[in-house]
């Protein structure tokens, strides 16, 4: 990966809807190397997909949490089967795997308190292997969606 593949994936990432030919233009290439370049980060796998950032006070998700997770059993086949049951909540927004204690970060989003606390009761402390549950409220978003540095 050169300076213009990172150029190219950084000017996508500020606008994924950006046309070929404005992309060649923004990173100065001819249109056919520019998709040329394109393909190719996308076929490495550089370039995972496109999709729109949606604002999540726009659909009434105004509660977020974040919720970390201690488990109590780490055995292949537990794992397995809690990682597969919260991928299946849609709920969770973000889950990350981490070294140490706690054993997992999740971002949730809900349309309240309540909703919330129905998710925690009935999904969250029920998933397999869990020991712990510890959340935490967010205040609000400093930071959210930044691009990755090139």
């Amino acid at each position: 990966m050169d300076a213009i593949d990172r150029q190219i994936l950084a000017e996508l990432q500020l606008d994924g809807r950006l046309t070929v030919t404005d992309l060649a233009a923004r990173v100065r290439l001819s249109l056919s190397p520019c998709h040329r370049r394109l393909r190719d980060l996308e076929k490495a796998g550089a370039i995972r997909g496109y999709r729109a950032v949606v604002d999540p006070v726009a659909l009434g998700l105004t509660f977020e949490a974040l919720v970390f997770i201690t488990m109590r059993q780490e055995d292949r086949d537990t794992v397995a089967q809690f990682e597969a049951a919260l991928a299946g909540l849609p709920q969770v927004v973000q889950a990350q795997r981490l070294f140490g204690d706690p054993d997992y970060l999740l971002r949730v989003v809900t349309k309240d308190l309540e909703a919330y606390q129905q998710l925690y009761d009935e999904h969250l402390a029920t998933l397999p292997g869990v020991q712990r549950l510890s959340s935490t409220l967010v205040m609000k978003q400093i930071v959210d969606a930044r691009p990755l540095p090139t």
